[in-house]
């Protein structure tokens, strides 16, 4: 399946900036449904991949993570990350905001020392082989007792929610670059079974659009 480069991705999103918040309409509920399983008043680190303008990462720093936790955030985007960076100023040094491959930036995140990995509508937007690479790095950076916290645009599961993501679909097959790169996902097949305990799984339904919750632990290889 034709998805967008690593570079065609960081163009549009650099351009894209503060207008992704427009999004929130239709990710809102999914977020709220995450947020509410995912335990976050025991998370003391939280790592997330792809956190866009920072729009979520301030509500949770707000109102769902103790206040003595740290939060660590990456994006592809130099626009994206100015935007996050701006507007968790307030919650530094315990919130930083990096460019993903930055080099330069200092290596914060040790194996097994995150409490959270949260990815929110980035897996629908990458390749099979980088969604492979960001669960394995999840894996790797989760302390045992850590979630993984994904929500994603998916398969509609009402008559509304089917038409609206097969016209995504449609979209997508023919011009990525028209949807942003993402396109409907089960994020839950992607977490093999023995790798993964799936703790919460459900579909929310905004506008039509069909979003995927899923909560997972990892197991270990004596579990396995």
């Amino acid at each position: 399946m034709r998805t967008l480069t690593r570079e065609q991705a960081k163009a549009f999103y650099d351009k894209f900036g503060a207008r992704q918040d427009q999004q929130a309409f239709y990710e809102e509920g999914a977020l709220r449904t995450l947020c509410a399983n995912a335990d976050l008043a025991r998370a003391r680190s939280v790592l997330e991949p792809g956190c866009g303008t920072g729009r979520f990462a301030l509500d949770l720093l707000r109102h769902h993570l103790p206040a003595d936790a740290r939060y660590y955030a990456t994006d592809i985007s130099t626009t994206m990350v100015d935007l996050a960076a701006s507007r968790l100023a307030p919650f530094s040094p315990r919130a930083a905001v990096t460019l993903a491959g930055d080099r330069a930036a200092p290596p914060v995140v040790e194996p097994a020392s995150i409490d959270r990995f949260i990815a929110t509508y980035v897996l629908d937007l990458l390749s099979a082989d980088d969604q492979e690479h960001m669960l394995a790095e999840a894996k790797r950076l989760l302390h045992p007792d850590g979630l993984l916290c994904l929500t994603g645009i998916t398969p509609g599961v009402t008559p509304l929610s089917r038409l609206v993501m097969n016209i995504w679909q449609w979209v997508f097959e023919r011009n990525p670059g028209r949807v942003g790169g993402c396109r409907p996902a089960r994020i839950s097949e992607r977490l093999p079974p023995n790798t993964w305990r799936i703790r919460f799984h459900t579909v929310v339904v905004a506008f039509g659009v069909a979003s995927e919750v899923v909560i997972a632990s990892p197991i270990s290889q004596g579990e396995a």
